[in-house]
């Protein structure tokens, strides 16, 4: 089921929580990822694009930046226990995404369709519903 993501505003990053608790991450991590994500819907197409995308269209820079963000999911991830083979393959997911981002207009198109922190919120998502079930959140 796709919940549909809140936009973001200044409230709701006001709201944001700086707690430890994996409630607290769950939000944070859901929020970075809306970020870099689903910022807003590009007309036309219907798909949903952020500061992945958007950030990626300045060479190499740019990449990198992203980059350190979605490693910041990654981070977020070690710090609620996740195994070290779930790491692994959340960090290649960034380092795949930051090598197909620095190729030339064709990385900029892969921005749109491959969404490494989208996917890596997921798997932390499983996570926390399996580990913490308290912080599962019914959408509708």
């Amino acid at each position: 089921m796709n919940a549909r993501p809140r936009p973001l505003t200044a409230p709701l990053l006001d709201s944001l929580p700086t707690g430890s608790d994996p409630a607290s991450v769950r939000r944070r991590v859901e929020a970075v990822e809306q970020l870099l994500e689903g910022l807003f819907v590009i007309p036309g197409i219907n798909r949903r694009v952020g500061l992945d995308a958007i950030i990626g269209l300045v060479p190499v820079a740019g990449d990198l930046v992203t980059a350190a963000m979605g490693m910041w999911i990654v981070w977020e991830a070690r710090n609620l226990g996740m195994g070290r083979a779930a790491l692994m393959g959340m960090t290649a997911r960034i380092g795949f995404d930051t090598l197909l981002g620095a190729v030339p207009l064709i990385g900029d198109a892969a921005d749109l369709m491959y969404r490494s922190n989208t996917r890596n919120v997921k798997r932390i998502k499983r996570y926390l519903d399996k580990h913490h079930p308290a912080t599962v959140t019914v959408t509708r």
